[in-house]
């Protein structure tokens, strides 16, 4: 078995969550690396729905999870998600650690945040005003507060109201404050500061550590590639590295220690908030894939856009992570269908472009070039087994395969632990072995 590293490999929303639940037992680890509460996994045990937003999926197991320096925390939204996880009979403590790294969110950054999307005249990304991307900002501005610093009881203080000023300052010139009481803040991030001072560690340090003793790390990644800052359909993205790259950035390995990189997709495309998406499908046809994937944000409940499965896209997902393994999921979601188109290529101008456009009103403007696949018309939910799957449904599998070189390994059709096709003989169901 193997460190591995679980990616999206589209906008987001691809179902990680369950995937790593599933095969997290597996696993002595489950660390993250990147984004903050505006990223949820939902996970669904019998009976029980978990919904995860800042803690690694693997504490549903009883396995260690690391919240990396890459991730950026609002400490009472982390302080919520233990104590419901407790309340569902969940053991936290003792399993999970936080980077003193770790970059912590303010009320000034949700503050920020929605001034700045409803500032008039700017191209709206779409983002959930959670204070994510105002957070990583100061953190590269070199003017952030980490967890080293919240629990630093001498020095916190100081840091803490110089910041709070900085932004009163930048608020009323903009003319967008909304009052605060600077004191009364500072008092309740200290009493953060020492609820969860017992998870806080140098997480770089554990991590390698437990390598070296011999323990399995599963990474988990948060969002999807075409969301990162780097390679993703810029500006509309997050603000940190959702791709490969950013397991080593967010959690200080080496490259060297991800023995695989398992790539998620589902079986058609979605995504939230602005920005391009060549193959969105809109009015009746976009609400039915909608309703019958009932795709709507784990966090923030907005319907997400919807539209076919992207071929040009997931390439460029693959080069940018090199993916071992590739996972399909909601494979069932297209049950309904007679045929199912494929994007292919992409026309700009009336000429074929081969690869991924980096201006957003160049890539908003392509024309998508579609094969039609036959669809299989009947249910696959819950199935377990490959050779269950109607032909039509190996069929669109197989081409989707051999158009991306990239094994499937993996197939969900459902979204229990057990409605998931784990293919004998691949590369994903090796590094369970």
């Amino acid at each position: 078995m193997a460190n591995i590293a679980v990616l999206g490999a589209q906008w987001g929303d691809e179902g990680k969550g369950k995937i790593v639940d599933l095969i997290a037992d597996r696993f002595d680890v489950v660390a993250r690396s990147s984004g903050g509460h505006n990223a949820g996994h939902t996970v669904k045990v019998g009976d029980q729905k978990f919904i995860l937003s800042l803690i690694p999926t693997g504490i549903l197991r009883g396995k260690k999870g690391i919240i990396g320096n890459g991730l950026v925390v609002d400490p009472a939204a982390l302080l919520r998600e233990i104590k419901t996880l407790e309340g569902l009979g969940i053991t936290v403590k003792g399993n999970l650690f936080i980077s003193h790294r770790a970059h912590v969110i303010f009320p000034y950054h949700r503050m920020m945040e929605r001034a700045s999307e409803d500032t008039p005249g700017k191209v709206k990304i779409g983002t959930t005003s959670r204070g994510i991307g105002p957070c990583y900002e100061d953190k590269i501005g070199r003017r952030g507060i980490r967890f080293a610093e919240l629990l630093d009881t001498a020095g916190f203080p100081e840091r803490f109201r110089a910041a709070a000023e900085e932004k009163n300052i930048i608020a009323t010139a903009l003319n967008i404050h909304e009052p605060w009481d600077i004191e009364a803040i500072l008092k309740e991030y200290q009493d953060y500061a020492e609820q969860l001072r017992p998870y806080v560690t140098d997480t770089i340090y554990l991590v390698n550590q437990l390598i070296r003793q011999g323990e399995k790390v599963l990474f988990e990644g948060a969002q999807g590639t075409m969301l990162d800052i780097d390679h993703g359909t810029y500006p509309y993205l997050t603000s940190s590295n959702a791709t490969v790259g950013g397991v080593c950035t967010g959690l200080g390995v080496s490259p060297m220690l991800i023995d695989g990189v398992v790539g998620i997709a589902k079986a058609y495309a979605t995504r939230v908030g602005g920005g391009p998406f060549a193959t969105e499908l809109l009015g009746d046809a976009g609400n039915a894939l909608r309703n019958a994937g009932n795709e709507f944000g784990t966090v923030t409940g907005r319907p997400r856009r919807c539209g076919w499965f992207d071929l040009p896209l997931m390439n460029y997902a693959h080069n940018v992570n090199h993916l071992t393994t590739l996972v399909i999921t909601k494979l069932d979601v297209l049950d309904y269908l007679e045929t199912i188109p494929v994007c292919v290529a992409y026309k700009y101008k009336g000429e074929k472009l081969d690869f991924m456009p980096a201006l957003p009103e160049v890539y908003e403007a392509v024309v998508p070039v579609y094969e039609e696949r036959p669809g299989w018309h009947c249910s696959t939910a819950g199935i377990r087994e490959y050779d269950q799957l109607p032909q039509a449904a190996k069929d669109y599998i197989s081409y989707l395969e051999g158009q991306l070189e990239v094994e499937i390994g993996c197939i969900s059709t459902g979204p229990e632990r057990d409605e998931t096709i784990i293919r004998r003989g691949s590369k994903f169901a090796g590094f369970l072995a």
